[in-house]
């Protein structure tokens, strides 16, 4: 009951602050531990988008700068998911790196609450097509997941 009342409040919190973020036209990721994401992904009934990353790198920095700074990606991503990005070699990043088979960076996956991977996209191309495939990854992951929750 705690956690629950606990996901509530940061939940509500979060998402006080997420309207100015939002006019940043930024993807906005949520900072708080993996185990509050997956509840609050449980609670707002979403999935989570994770960045999986690595400190050092440089194709990563440049999805940070470029790709969650794009605007109509910004909305959509803020919108659809739940977001968070986690150094997969660091803290929790390495439980989570193993779990769920991050092996190159940056890889990009779209989990529900049951901690299931809907979908991963690895790597980065360096061109203006890369970000309709990165808003068609969020997109597709989506309508998958969707078409999976209403046959139940």
């Amino acid at each position: 009951m705690k956690k629950t009342l606990f996901v509530i409040f940061f939940s509500v919190l979060w998402l006080s602050f997420t309207p100015k973020r939002m006019q940043e036209k930024v993807i906005v990721f949520t900072p708080y531990t993996w185990s509050y994401t997956v509840a609050a992904a449980k609670v707002h009934h979403k999935l989570i988008f994770l960045d999986a990353y690595a400190s050092w790198c440089g194709p990563c920095k440049w999805v940070a700068k470029n790709v969650f700074t794009n605007s109509e990606i910004a909305d959509y991503y803020n919108k659809t998911f739940i977001n968070v990005t986690i150094d997969m070699e660091k803290d929790e990043g390495l439980k989570l790196a193993k779990k769920f088979q991050v092996e190159s960076y940056p890889t990009f996956l779209i989990i529900n609450s049951k901690e299931e991977v809907i979908s991963r996209l690895i790597g980065v191309d360096y061109n203006k097509e890369f970000f309709n495939t990165f808003l068609q990854f969020g997109k597709n992951a989506q309508e998958k997941w969707e078409d999976t929750t209403s046959l139940k």
